[in-house]
């Protein structure tokens, strides 16, 4: 089964510093056909105006992964991190028993763009941690580079959940294929450009919802960025 989410029937906030879409329902955008897609809560696609960000707030038990798109973001929290963020680096924080952060984009004339993603974890009240990791545009060029995993191999970030994310860069003829198990939940987000999945064309910011399907099959890229995640149903 696959389902097309089209990026202009997501959700939206204009807040004036913050332009944000949502994926899925957050805050004060509420759709009950859009609560999640397997252990995937949330899909943001934050704007940050210069010199502006989110002051401190808290979390629990949510693995929240950044996927810097453009700009930085400048990251604190009370584990003792304070952090920049550039483009190309991917960051999870485990929120676990509680952890209060606060970001912002410290640029006197640039905007942030990034995706704010959380997955819900499959072990509670585990203690906060923090990890960033830069992943190299080459090891995204024309396939999928895991950029966050349970065992977090490689370029991944470690995350306490049953699921894979992957980031790729797709033109022209490039194209890969990534198996599903059985009873596993694919979900693809085309950040940028156009592509084909599974036989789908794809615009920026739209969305696709896989179910009951072996595998998912990427071709025929227009400068494109993708987001794909292999999930627990």
């Amino acid at each position: 089964m696959l389902t097309l989410r089209k990026s202009q029937d997501r959700g939206y906030a204009d807040h004036g510093w913050l332009k944000s879409f949502h994926s899925f329902s957050f805050a004060g955008y509420h759709d009950p056909q859009f609560m999640g897609w397997g252990n995937l809560r949330v899909i943001n696609e934050d704007r940050v105006a210069a010199g502006m960000g989110f002051g401190k707030h808290s979390h629990r038990n949510m693995e929240i992964i950044s996927y810097i798109l453009s700009g930085a973001l400048a990251h604190e929290d009370s584990m003792g991190n304070i952090k920049g963020i550039p483009p190309g680096d991917v960051q999870r924080m485990s929120a676990g028993t509680g952890v209060t952060h606060s970001e912002f984009n410290h640029a006197k004339d640039q905007t942030t763009h990034f995706l704010q993603i959380w997955i819900e974890p499959n072990v509670m009240e585990i203690a906060p941690g923090y990890e960033q990791k830069t992943i190299p545009k080459i090891d995204k060029q024309g396939k999928l580079c895991l950029i966050a995993s349970p065992d977090g191999v490689g370029h991944a970030v470690k995350i306490h959940a049953d699921a894979k994310m992957y980031a790729g860069l797709f033109d022209g003829e490039e194209s890969a294929q990534l198996d599903l198990a059985p009873k596993r939940k694919g979900y693809v987000h085309l950040i940028q450009g156009e592509l084909k999945i599974n036989g789908v064309t794809l615009q920026g910011g739209d969305a696709l919802l896989i179910d009951d399907e072996k595998d998912i099959q990427i071709s025929d890229g227009k400068n494109a960025e993708v987001l794909v995640f292999d999930l627990h149903r």
